[in-house]
């Protein structure tokens, strides 16, 4: 592959990149991803997360040419288009992110039943992106099923996403450096150099066992210590109740292409604050100035199985119970229930349950029950936390106790969460 540049990048050390990729790099529409960050409200907590899905993706595209490129040394790629198309996909696999990333998903899930790979899809196949990869000889078609996990060589959708992919092994090490946890740190050229494909699947050698545990335990303590860290969610629940309450107004989840591209953290955060006086503005104007909302409450459940979350019109109802209780307004309570598996999700949106592992005597599909200390973390688990303003903290903290049992309340931490999680 001839390359046409080279981007220095603190994680990867140098990226480089073709002439290809630097036309996409270059669209307006890929040069929005700048302007949204990697993980939403999470710099109110840690200062310096303030990366981006640009350099993330650009960090996809790195680490899925080198899987590539190891696949291809041992004869399982033939072509070496493929290794292009693949680092296109891994370039492109976040290109429908709205602002706050995964935060705005929940609200396209709630307002209009849509997801960020419906929406990059779209941007892939209807926008300048698919100008610019037609001009370089790709089908916009192709790089899209690629990108979103469909495409008929199954080992190739998962170097773009699950458990052995170019996106945890860049998201991992890269949340780590700038957040400043140090539970990121993964050995992802060991891994890589283990690939092998076995029944048209993405396979590691008995050798790499080791690294691959040490990678989802990395991703579980970083669950435990950023992405579901009490105050980061706080800011990501006044976010989230912002832009529903706002949508009406707003109309931020109108999916054309000419608004979608146009929304970003800040542009959006600032059409928030600018609303007249309401709840959405005033969750919006009290993020931006970090008057964050304080948990009163925590419950962690985990179990091996899944089981029915707790819906919005559930966790609506016991709203309205705790501040009928605490004799305050319903708009100073928020009920959030979060979700993960412990387990990275596979291309097909199922969970981890088992990776194909090769040695000397052939192919053996190891449960992960099989690998002690992912088996000790296995499963799934929901987060129910109580959140309210700081006026209305004492009413609304002895209304829980009186509502859930204070049997149940779990000691706030610093910022850890007790017990087993994703």
């Amino acid at each position: 592959m001839d390359f046409a540049g080279e981007i220095t990048d603190p994680i990867h050390r140098y990226i480089r990149f073709s002439q290809a990729e630097k036309d996409i790099i270059d669209s307006a529409a890929f040069q929005r991803l700048r302007r949204i960050r990697q993980l939403a409200g999470a710099h109110l907590v840690y200062p310096s997360a303030q990366h981006s899905r640009f350099e993330h993706s650009l960090g996809a595209m790195h680490i899925a040419g080198l899987a590539c490129e190891s696949l291809l040394g041992k004869g399982y790629i033939d072509n070496a288009e493929v290794v292009e198309e693949l680092r296109l996909a891994a370039l492109l696999h976040d290109i429908g992110h709205g602002p706050f990333s995964h935060l705005f998903e929940e609200v396209l899930e709630t307002r209009c039943r849509t997801s960020h790979e419906e929406m990059g899809r779209l941007i892939i196949t209807k926008s300048e992106i698919a100008d610019a990869l037609g001009k370089n000889g790709y089908s916009a078609d192709h790089i899209s099923r690629l990108s979103f996990g469909q495409s008929n060589v199954h080992f190739l959708n998962e170097i773009i996403s699950g458990g052995l992919s170019a996106d945890i092994m860049d998201y991992l090490p890269r949340d780590s450096y700038f957040t400043g946890a140090e539970y990121g740190k993964i050995d992802y050229h060991r891994l890589i150099s283990s690939y092998e494909v076995a029944s048209g699947r993405l396979a590691i050698n008995r050798s790499a066992l080791n690294s691959l545990e040490s990678m989802l335990i990395s991703r579980y303590e970083m669950f435990k210590a950023v992405y579901f860290h009490k105050t980061v969610r706080s800011a990501e629940v006044m976010l989230l109740h912002s832009m529903i309450n706002a949508d009406d107004a707003l109309a931020l989840t109108d999916t054309s292409l000419e608004n979608y591209l146009s929304i970003t953290d800040e542009a959006t955060l600032e059409r928030l604050c600018a609303l007249d006086n309401g709840m959405a503005a005033r969750l919006a104007r009290d993020y931006r100035d970090r008057r964050l909302l304080k948990c009163v409450y925590e419950k962690l459940l985990h179990k091996r199985d899944r089981h029915k979350r707790m819906d919005r019109k559930a966790l609506s109802a016991l709203e309205v119970e705790i501040a009928q209780a605490a004799g305050v307004d319903r708009s100073h309570v928020f009920a959030d229930a979060s979700r993960a598996s412990s387990m990275p999700l596979t291309p097909s949106k199922r969970e981890m349950f088992s990776v194909l592992v090769t040695d000397k005597k052939g192919v053996r599909e190891v449960p992960v029950s099989e690998i002690p200390l992912v088996d000790s973390i296995a499963g799934f688990f929901d987060m129910l936390r109580i959140y309210t303003t700081a006026e209305s903290r004492q009413k609304v903290e002895r209304s829980v106790k009186k509502v859930l049992g204070d049997q149940e309340t779990m000691e706030m931490g610093a910022g850890r969460l007790h017990g087993s999680v994703r």
